[in-house]
């Protein structure tokens, strides 16, 4: 099993317009300059509505964020000291809630650039 990014689409309906995630875009401008990250995991994109289905089979019932990485278990089990304070669990599942914490997560595991302010 692979890490599982999961982002809003680059564009949805919501407040009566055309909006994106901001987190979201800073997640995919990572992966961007970092294309090999992008080819080591699976992204799957949710609704901008609650439940958000994919995150729900994964960590169990709850208002959760996107972008969320959850980690597959060879990754949970090898997190590098610098970013275990940040990473999260539930329904014994690790996972990274924010686009700081995931650009964290990828500084320290393949030393990419680490996220300014996080």
């Amino acid at each position: 099993m692979r890490d599982t990014l999961f982002l809003l689409p680059p564009g949805f309906e919501d407040n009566g317009r055309r909006e994106y995630c901001p987190e979201c875009a800073e997640a995919w401008g990572l992966l961007a300059y970092y294309p090999a990250i992008r080819e080591s995991l699976d992204i799957i994109y949710e609704p901008i509505a609650h439940p958000r289905p994919g995150l729900v089979a994964r960590l169990g019932e709850g208002a959760w964020n996107c972008p969320t990485l959850v980690l597959s278990a060879a990754s949970a089990n090898t997190v590098p000291k610098a970013v275990q304070a940040r990473v999260k669990s539930e329904n014994d599942v690790s996972y990274f809630g924010s686009a700081r914490d995931i650009g964290a997560y990828y500084a320290a595991r393949f030393g990419t650039a680490h996220p300014r302010g996080g």
